[in-house]
Parts: structure tokens; C-alpha cells; sequence
């Protein structure tokens, strides 16, 4: 597939500086892109790389001056690296929209019902009165059981399992290896010791427009529903617990880890490796650093926790300063301490 970058630019109303015609069939890093590649300058420190690239098209910010003439075809725009990511989720979606159809072997059930330009690649089971909409693509080894319901436009890679009557929205994306609806982690302490599990009967609600990294894990609910609401972007090899609810739009980075019954606002922002206790609320547009341990609610919208225990970040950061700086207090103070013993000394003389 070849674009002219008259056609791109209209894409992402940019603004065309150079020859309109020059055609582009691929993508390429600024510092190593080729003839018939497109490439976009957002970050400073790759801009010298503008004036060497050999690729055909190059997208750039609108306030971007240049320092000497350039060779390639320029696009300007009011953010290179929105437009540029706009510009992959579109090719993305040519590609898959060439995917339809049923491979074979795969086992559907009779009561299943699916839209049009419905992709099931090999090996792929779906259940008991599962529904999927038009577009949707399931790429081979999916599981999918009974009473599962899928949007339209979304995304299952390969290797992921949906267990029965969990719900995907839209325009959802799940990566390889994620499994939605597992059993939440419930069990009763009897008198003898033992642990009796405690029956996980309900599910998982992804809403729309939602990412999942891969091999992440998300728990159905104890009663009601764990949900994952819409425009969340999820990274890989996350853990949520049963009965968390985890709001629009927020981030959470790999290896993180959300406890049961906690209820995360929107907007929120959690760093790679953190925990964070159950029955905990988070407040909207809340930050949360890389490995910080939460043990108790956020009740102020925006604040930025780090540390384990977590505690407000700014009180962290002049910790840190202080104890960095111990040593240096420490000599100090014996010295201090050297001093008033000689001027304890004097006066009694």
C-alpha cells in the first residue's frame, strides 16, 4: 500500500511543505528511515536528525524552525506524535480489516452468534450463546465461554481466555495471553484451619475503548461485576483483583497490583510494580509512583503519592533530601556538641 503525502496530510489536517506527490508505503525511525518511508520529529533531541533523514515524508509540530533547508517533504501539525500515532492505528486497521472469515479447525457453538466481517482464526473456542460483533477479529487459541459478549471493531490476540458471562465493550484491544473472568481470590478461615473457597459468581465488564497488555489478569467479582472502564490502557502483567473497578482513562504500568474492592477514579496514573491495598479509594487524576505500597485511600484529587508505605510525594522528595544529607549533619552536630563542651568548660573556669 503506497500514500502520497497530499493524502496523509488531509488525514492529519497538517500542513504540506515540499512535493505534495512524494509517496510513502512504510514507517521508519527518523535516524534510519529510507526513501518511501514516513517518520515524525516530536522529541528536541532527535531534531539533527531532520536534516540527514533519508525518509520521504517527515510529520513535525507546527512552532518547529528550521535551522537550514531540508530535503524530505514536511507535514506540520499541531502534535507530530499524535498525528504520527493516528496515522499507525489507521494502517493498523487496514491490515486487519483484510482479516474474514472462519479458519479451521476451530469449534463454534451452534447458539453463537457473530456480525459481519467477523474474524476466527485456528483453534479458537467459542461457547455457549457467545455474541461478537461486526469487525471484531479473534486471533487463534482464544477461548471464549458461554454467555460472553463482544463489541464491535475489537481486538482478541491470540492465546487470551475470556471465562463465561464477562462482557468486552468496543473498540477494545486484549493482548496475547490475558485472561478475563478468572475465579477472584475468596476463601473462608474454618475452625479447623482449613480455607473454604468462597464461589465467585460474578464477572468482568471491560467497557469501550479499552487496552489490555498481555498476560495480564483481571478476577471476576465475588457478586456484581469487576469493571474496567472505558478509554483505560492497561499494561502488561497486571493484576486486578475481584470487585475492583478501575476508572476512565486511567493508566496502570506492568506489574502492578490491585487488591479486591478497590475503587480507582478516573484519570488516574499507577507506575510500574505498585501495590495497592483492597477497599481503598482512589480519587480522580490521583499519581501513583513505580513500586509505591498503598495502604489507605486518596481523598484529594491530583495528589502524587511514592514509597512503600505510599505518602504524598513532594514530603517524600525533601525526605529524601534530609536523609541524603544525614552525614554531613551528623558531623555537624559533633562538632556542635565539641563546641558547647568548651564553652561549658570556660564558663565554669
Amino acid at each position: 500500500m503506497t500514500f502520497p503525502a497530499s493524502q496523509i496530510a488531509l488525514l492529519i489536517n497538517g500542513q504540506l511543505e515540499g512535493d505534495a506527490s512524494s509517496v510513502v508505503s512504510s514507517f521508519g525511525k527518523i535516524e534510519e528511515a529510507q526513501p518511501g518511508q514516513l517518520t515524525f520529529l516530536a522529541n528536541p533531541k532527535y531534531e539533527d536528525f531532520l536534516y540527514t533523514t533519508k525518509a520521504s515524508v517527515v510529520i513535525i509540530n507546527t512552532t518547529y524552525e528550521l535551522k537550514q533547508p531540508v530535503s524530505t517533504t514536511l507535514i506540520r501539525v499541531t502534535d507530530a506524535y499524535s498525528a504520527f500515532a493516528t496515522l499507525l492505528s489507521k494502517y493498523q486497521e487496514i491490515i486487519q480489516q483484510q482479516l474474514t472469515g472462519i479458519q479451521e479447525p476451530s469449534y463454534i457453538s451452534k447458539t453463537a452468534v457473530y456480525g459481519q466481517n467477523v474474524f476466527v482464526g485456528a483453534f479458537a473456542y467459542l461457547g455457549e450463546n457467545v455474541k461478537i460483533g461486526d469487525n471484531t477479529k479473534i486471533y487463534p487459541n482464544v477461548y471464549l465461554g458461554n454467555h460472553v459478549s463482544i463489541g464491535e471493531n475489537t481486538v482478541i490476540h491470540a492465546g487470551v481466555k475470556i471465562y463465561h458471562d464477562c462482557k468486552i465493550g468496543s473498540n477494545v484491544i486484549l493482548h496475547a495471553g490475558t485472561v478475563i473472568g478468572s475465579d477472584g481470590f475468596g476463601f473462608a478461615p474454618q475452625a479447623d484451619g482449613s480455607l473454604q473457597k468462597v464461589p465467585q459468581i460474578g464477572n468482568v465488564i471491560v467497557e469501550d475503548n479499552v487496552e489490555i497488555g498481555a498476560n495480564a489478569t483481571i478476577d471476576r467479582a465475588t457478586i456484581g461485576s469487576t469493571i474496567i472502564k472505558s478509554g483505560a490502557k492497561l499494561d502488561n502483567l497486571i493484576q486486578i483483583a475481584h470487585n475492583v473497578e478501575v476508572g476512565h482513562s486511567t493508566v496502570i504500568a506492568a506489574q502492578a497490583g490491585i487488591s479486591g474492592s478497590t475503587k480507582i477514579g478516573n484519570g488516574v496514573m499507577i507506575g510500574g510494580q505498585a501495590g495497592i491495598a483492597g477497599h481503598l479509594h482512589i480519587c480522580d487524576g490521583s499519581k501513583i509512583n513505580a513500586q509505591a505500597g498503598l495502604g489507605k485511600s486518596l481523598k484529594t484529587p491530583g495528589v502524587a503519592v511514592t514509597g512503600s508505605p505510599a505518602y504524598e510525594y513532594n514530603q517524600a522528595i525533601r525526605s529524601q533530601a534530609i536523609a541524603r544529607n544525614l552525614p554531613e549533619m551528623e558531623k555537624r552536630i559533633k562538632e556542635l556538641e565539641v563546641l558547647v563542651k568548651q564553652l561549658l568548660a570556660e564558663k565554669t573556669t
